[in-house]
């Protein structure tokens, strides 16, 4: 396996969406959050076989957060399998 690293900049009203869409990919191994001058907010790594209830915390953190901030990036480390 390997490790690919995507961004999206987002505005502070999409992040819940975002990040919900996110958890539920499965693939995903880091969510990352910074600001709009690029300082790093935020950052939880994710592992298999992780649900429900302990993404609960998460998503309230990042729903405080998100109330404060206007403009945000994501980055994502997802794993991705690679073809010989």
């Amino acid at each position: 396996m390997a490790t690919t690293k995507e961004s999206f900049s987002i505005n502070g009203e999409q992040l819940i969406k975002k990040i919900k869409e996110l958890l539920t990919e499965g693939n995903i191994r880091k969510i990352t959050i910074y600001d709009k001058d690029g300082k790093e907010i935020m950052s939880f790594p994710l592992t298999i076989g992780v649900v429900g209830a302990v993404f609960a915390p998460i998503l309230a953190a990042v729903g405080a957060m998100a109330a404060l901030i206007t403009e945000c990036t994501i980055t994502i480390e997802r794993e991705v399998e690679v073809k010989e």
